[in-house]
């Protein structure tokens, strides 16, 4: 009798998946993807990084939570400043050239990023 408690349980806690997209569109009316938060409302981290690089040091920016334009402006403006080369990359993280991280933490507050702070290594 006990397995035949387990099966009734398990039963009872069965998911249901749908793939309707007007069930998919009430359930998210209300999310907003493309939302962008305002610079003040950011949480940026300024991550050292030197693990699978050829032993090069690299800074690595997240949070920025901006539009693409927007990153590639700061991009540039950065790697101007610290005198290195950089990338924007695939998640939206900013990744500059060696170890400049009170640079970049300082041009960031400049830009108006409010909490920012230096984060690994």
């Amino acid at each position: 009798m006990s397995k035949n408690r387990k099966k009734d349980a398990n039963e009872e806690r069965s998911v249901v998946f749908s793939t309707n997209p007007e069930t998919l569109g009430d359930l998210f009316q209300d999310v907003h993807i493309n939302d962008h938060l305002s610079p003040g409302e950011n949480s940026v981290r300024v991550h050292l990084e030197k693990k699978g690089r050829a032993g090069k040091t690299v800074s690595i920016i997240k949070g920025l939570n901006r539009p693409e334009e927007e990153l590639k402006s700061l991009l540039k403006e950065l790697k101007t400043k610290c005198g290195s080369g950089g990338s924007l990359q695939a998640d939206g993280s900013l990744l500059i050239q060696g170890n400049d991280r009170d640079k970049i933490i300082e041009i960031l507050m400049q830009h108006g990023y409010k909490d920012v702070k230096k984060s690994g290594g």
